[in-house]
């Protein structure tokens, strides 16, 4: 297992950039609680129906895409999060889209109507090859559930032209009305939308635009996406343009050799990432904490689950909390010592049993989080 000096000797020792205008919209994150560790500091709840999910100063919330067995929208989401006692999220897009009245996918009907299935791919930019049928393209999001889109014939090919060309018209002229009802059903619920994950990389810029515009109206700081050379220096002028953050994710790219947060950081004061602490683990060996620690000022949200690490047998794979072997409890702790502003989304990937579901499971991961806290 590689140990801390030698992910220090893999990272650029050069200094990221820092602006006042960062900080400034870090520091519209509230900080409820004072670093104080003692369990009695925290204030009991007042009575309500509304989730709770900040422990000791920490805020704890998820990633809908936890959710993705479930049935999908924005009334369920909700639902799910007060079972799960919620009260933050990482907001996948589909569920907001659907609400705003985005037109119909076409690839639900020709593959089984599998919820969230995977958009067609616009356009490749101009000089770039066009991804081969049933590809995924470089820095598009994962599929879920390692969905292989098949080939198209002619006629369905057709009808994806027309989606994306129709999808691009509604998205460019959105009625911000529907965006603000939306806002108003979790504002009531009293859940916070913290990140909207458009993965809106290689839309055209007047969706992209769309993308940012919509996430600020919904509440939240940023707009997620997979990190990536050409989306970071895609996306975090357009952010910064908007005074909203680009959030990046990683997989397993700190398993390459010389792999770096530097560059990226270096191309905006609105770049910022969702570190996978995870992820990070599961390829690599090494403590979550180096890299939180060294970023802290740069890292927007935490996504957390449990793993093995990459000298187990089986290596790099997700397990129940506590059945791993990520530091769960270190990381928590490191923020609720240091108070530091940062998100922390359960992500939930391991497998489900069948007496069990998505929702259940992540009240498991919420009560996890709050005995390391309380």
């Amino acid at each position: 297992m590689k140990n801390k000096s030698e992910m220090k000797n893999g990272i650029s020792r050069r200094r990221f950039l820092g602006t006042s205008a960062a900080a400034a919209a870090l520091a519209v994150i509230p900080v409820a609680y004072g670093c104080n560790t003692q369990a009695a500091a925290e204030p009991a709840p007042a009575a309500s129906d509304k989730p709770n999910s900040k422990f000791g100063g920490v805020q704890i919330g998820a990633i809908t895409y936890s959710w993705r067995s479930m049935p999908g929208g924005i009334d369920n989401v909700i639902k799910y999060c007060k079972e799960a006692g919620i009260s933050s999220i990482e907001l996948m897009s589909t569920d907001l889209e659907q609400y705003l009245g985005i037109p119909e996918n076409p690839m639900r009907s020709m593959f089984g109507g599998q919820r969230q299935a995977p958009p067609p791919p616009p356009p490749p930019p101009a000089g770039q090859a066009a991804p081969a049928q049933g590809q995924r393209p470089a820095g598009a999001p994962r599929p879920e559930g390692g969905f292989q889109r098949p080939q198209l014939t002619e006629e369905q090919q057709a009808a994806v032209a027309k989606y994306n060309e129709d999808v691009k018209n509604f998205r460019i002229n959105v009625d911000m009305s529907k965006v603000a009802a939306a806002k108003q059903l979790f504002d009531d619920a009293g859940i916070g939308v913290h990140i909207v994950k458009f993965s809106p990389s290689r839309w055209s810029d007047e969706e992209i635009d769309y993308a940012f515009k919509v996430a600020k109206a919904m509440g939240a700081k940023g707009v997620s996406e997979e990190i990536g050379e050409e989306a970071v220096n895609k996306l975090g002028p357009i952010a910064e343009k908007h005074g909203m953050y680009a959030i990046f994710h990683n997989h397993m790219q700190f398993a390459t050799e010389g792999f770096s947060y530097d560059p990226f950081l270096a191309v905006s004061p609105a770049v910022m990432m969702n570190f996978d602490a995870g992820h990070f683990f599961g390829s690599t060996g090494i403590h979550p904490n180096t890299i939180i620690e060294k970023y802290k000022d740069r890292i927007f949200t935490i996504h957390i689950k449990d793993k093995t690490g990459p000298n187990t047998d089986p290596a790099n794979t997700n397990q129940v909390w506590g059945q791993g072997e990520v530091p769960i409890a270190d990381v928590l702790l490191l923020l609720k010592k240091n108070q530091w502003p940062i998100h922390v989304d359960i992500e939930l990937e391991y497998e489900i049993k069948p007496w069990s579901n998505a929702v259940k499971e992540v009240k498991t991961c919420v009560q996890y989080a709050r005995n390391i806290l309380i």
